[in-house]
């Protein structure tokens, strides 16, 4: 039976089953050959994708298969990743010795052939273009028949058989792999360990597919937005150097946002890119693995392109380009007194390092165009490619809030000519390329860190002498209006969120970021990072990190008072390796007092109290944990043995009697001793410390648990029953009374609500959710 299921009727009468090896499907349907499948959106085969095929792949199949981290490199964001397929070779790999080649879609190969060349396989057909073959050769339909074949138990915890690690061996197999497959996987059919698409969107799609898949870009950019890509691009392409040296600044730290020009409801988002081609011609993109590498071209222009590719919230860093900005950019770039008369290299060493790059440009001016957009700066190595995996992110806290220390009294002269100096021991690892050597690399910039930080200290013995400026007045105020000026991250163990205010409950630790920080991190972390790297570049980032989070947590210390310090710093470090106490030991130059009268023996406490006090005309509230009604609330205080049983975000959906949803975000925050050690975090948790925090609307990108809440009636036995949880069982029992499980048989329903939702929450900052990391429970 499950074989007639798997073979479809037009199969069977070619072929007798559906799925056979390469040699039998050139038999019957000749070579494989690339083909034209990219039309105009407005041709018939294109307004039919993108009315009846698009919706379909954006909700049922993106929310797996959009990134980096897609199974199998298969991205069916656009056209251009459909395309391209798919390949067995894996973008996060821990364990290479020596760096890969990248595989960036629209940068590494300019069309399909370029990318069979290098080792992709199709999911479309590629032999003759007959109804028959289109289906008995797509990768895609076959495994759209295979979970048709096999659905899943309806509202169940999956076998073993199911492997949902991020990590899990891949199958991708090509058509001529995909008998094996079936016979040995029959769960493996798609959407993976979910349940199947609907049966019209299973016609959808076959009529697509069987037609000869033609697909179709977004619409165009309109006349508005051309004319304001116009504007910027020549800003950004004037001959005079001191526009090139600030547009390649500009262009390296924005490089990875979404870039709109029209506040309301933008249709398209763009990117801006380097190419070869000066304004007016069409982009040709300069494909390097870094912002700053060698384009290996006499001029390079930044043009704007427009992002086909489906919207999603992992990715997704919205940036505003109005009159407003296009003004600010002038006054921090060009109005200031400096001559540019030679440009920077594109040597390694020099390029990684932007103290040596960008020394011209006054240094407030590049801390207050960083300020500016805080949260998106901070938001490229959340959302960048450096940030996937546990090692990658457990360099950092669960949930710290950071604040920004103010230009008008650490982007001096003085700091300026400081950093001058010892630009040498502000060098990143970057400066190696994509293939390092761990061990060896960190005792050399562990023995430059210390040097600068001895630099910083003089100076800062000088600057705050007696505790003078070291009050909340250091602090940046965002001028009175911008938000960017207090933010809050959560860490979800291997995925993280940035959002303004200083969200949730006190937490354990806070950075106070300068300039020279705010650079190094976003130069390490972003501009930098190579995902494609090996495992020593990749160790080598992380253990510079430790560096540059301890001085965020060193600048905040020393807003407190000088004899406890030391005390609340070992709380936060408890059971450290000896190697990092040593470190923090040979590391203590700084010696002036706070200039913070305290009242009481909690003096953090009382220095949050002043922060928020200082900053309480840009502290955001979209967040704000205390607005959550009642009773859900009360899950702001879990016990510590429920919270142990929580995944790292739910999302809690309450039905209101006018048919719309109110969404709450329950966040679990891991509690360590430490977080020094890269590879034994379980031996620094400290499970009895967890903490939880919900709040209102949508934190997060990777949704691990939905919760749906039909009546009030729901929502007081919910938050009744969660504090009382003890074992596993417990929190399955939860599960099945308000959970949508990833085998709920109407989860695309409750998917569609919770995107349909978001929406209405998120506006300009929406995009689709990940359900990579939606638990089996």
């Amino acid at each position: 039976m499950k074989k007639i299921l798997i073979c479809t009727f037009i199969l069977i009468i070619l072929t007798g089953c559906a799925y056979l090896g390469n040699e039998h499907y050139n038999e019957l349907f000749g070579d494989e050959h690339t083909q034209t499948r990219i039309v105009a959106h407005n041709s018939d085969g294109g307004a039919k994708f993108l009315q009846h095929v698009k919706p379909v792949l954006d909700t049922r199949c993106v929310v797996c298969h959009g990134c980096y981290d897609a199974p199998c490199q298969l991205k069916l964001s656009s056209p251009e990743g459909i395309d391209r397929g798919l390949s067995k070779d894996k973008v996060y790999d821990g364990t290479r010795l020596l760096a890969t080649n990248p595989s960036r879609l629209f940068y590494d190969a300019q069309n399909t052939q370029q990318w069979r060349d290098k080792g992709f396989t199709a999911v479309l057909n590629e032999r003759a273009q007959t109804p028959e073959a289109n289906l008995a050769g797509s990768v895609l339909f076959n495994t759209l028949v295979l979970k048709q074949s096999s659905p899943l138990p309806k509202n169940a915890v999956l076998g073993d058989e199911f492997n949902f690690a991020l990590d899990r061996s891949q199958t991708c197999a090509s058509m001529g792999e995909f008998d094996y497959l079936a016979r040995k996987q029959p769960h493996a059919g798609m959407p993976y360990g979910l349940p199947g698409v609907s049966r019209e969107e299973f016609n959808h799609l076959q009529t697509w597919l069987q037609s000869g898949g033609k697909m179709a870009n977004i619409a165009p950019p309109s006349k508005l937005e051309l004319a304001q890509i116009k504007r910027w691009e020549a800003f950004l392409n004037q001959d005079d150097l001191k526009y090139q040296l600030a547009a390649r600044y500009i262009y390296e730290h924005w490089f990875l946002a979404h870039i709109y020009f029209t506040p309301d409801k933008p249709k398209s988002f763009f990117k801006l890119v380097r190419s070869s081609t000066p304004v007016g011609e069409d982009i040709k993109l300069i494909s390097t693995r870094r912002p700053y590498d060698d384009p290996k071209v006499s001029r390079v222009y930044y043009r704007f392109m427009q992002d086909t590719t489906t919207i999603l919230s992992k990715t997704h860093l919205p940036l505003a380009l109005n009159d407003a900005k296009f003004t600010r950019i002038y006054q921090q770039f060009i109005e200031p007194d400096y001559t540019v008369t030679k440009l920077p290299s594109y040597e390694p060493k020099l390029a990684s390092n932007p103290f040596k790059s960008f020394d011209v440009i006054p240094i407030k001016s590049k801390y207050q165009f960083m300020l500016d957009e805080a949260e998106l700066i901070i938001m490229g190595f959340i959302k960048g490619p450096v940030c996937r995996g546990q090692i990658a992110l457990n360099v950092i806290n669960d949930h710290f809030w950071v604040a920004f220390a103010d230009p008008d009294k650490v982007a001096t002269p003085a700091v300026g000519e400081m950093l001058l100096q010892h630009e040498d021991e502000l060098e990143l690892p970057a400066a190696e390329e994509s293939n390092a050597l761990p061990v060896s690399n960190w005792i050399k910039y562990s023995i430059r860190e210390k040097k600068y930080l001895q630099a910083k200290s003089k100076l800062a013995n000088t600057l705050f002498k007696k505790g003078e400026h070291l009050t909340t007045d250091l602090l940046w105020r965002g001028e009175g209006h911008n938000k960017n000026a207090a933010l809050t991250i959560f860490r979800h163990f291997d995925s993280a969120t940035v959002v303004k205010g200083f969200i949730g409950q006190e937490p354990k630790t806070t950075w106070i970021l300068d300039y020279a920080l705010f650079e190094r991190i976003h130069y390490l972390l972003v501009a930098g990072f190579d995902v494609y790297g090996n495992i020593g570049h990749q160790l080598v980032t992380r253990l510079y990190m430790d560096f540059l989070r301890h001085e965020g947590e060193q600048n905040f210390l020393a807003l407190l008072p000088e004899n406890k310090r030391d005390e609340i710093k070992s709380e936060w470090y408890r059971k450290s390796p000896p190697d990092l106490s040593k470190f923090f030991k040979n590391n203590k130059e700084f010696s002036q007092p706070s200039g913070i009268s305290y009242k009481t023996q909690d003096p953090q406490h009382e220095l949050y109290s002043l922060m928020k006090d200082t900053l309480s005309d840009v502290l955001s509230e979209r967040y704000d944990y205390t607005k959550v009604p009642s009773p859900l609330n009360k899950l702001n205080s879990l016990p510590a043995k429920a919270i142990n049983l929580l995944p790292q975000i739910s999302y809690i959906l309450h039905k209101q009697d006018d048919g719309s949803h109110k969404a709450y975000t329950l966040i679990h925050h891991n509690a360590h001793y430490n977080i020094s050690s890269l590879l034994n975090e379980d031996g620094q948790r400290a499970y009895n410390e967890d903490t939880a925090t919900i709040v209102p609307g949508f934190i997060g990108d990777y949704p691990a648990a939905i919760w749906y809440l039909n009546a009030d009636e729901q929502v007081n036995e919910f938050a009744q029953l969660l504090p009382m949880m003890q074992i596993e069982a417990d929190y399955r029992n939860l599960k099945e009374q308000f959970g949508i499980r990833r085998t709920h048989p109407e989860f695309w329903h409750y998917s569609d609500i919770l995107h349909n939702t978001a929406k209405q929450y998120r506006g300009i900052e929406f995009g689709m959710f990940d359900y990579n990391r939606l638990e089996n429970r």
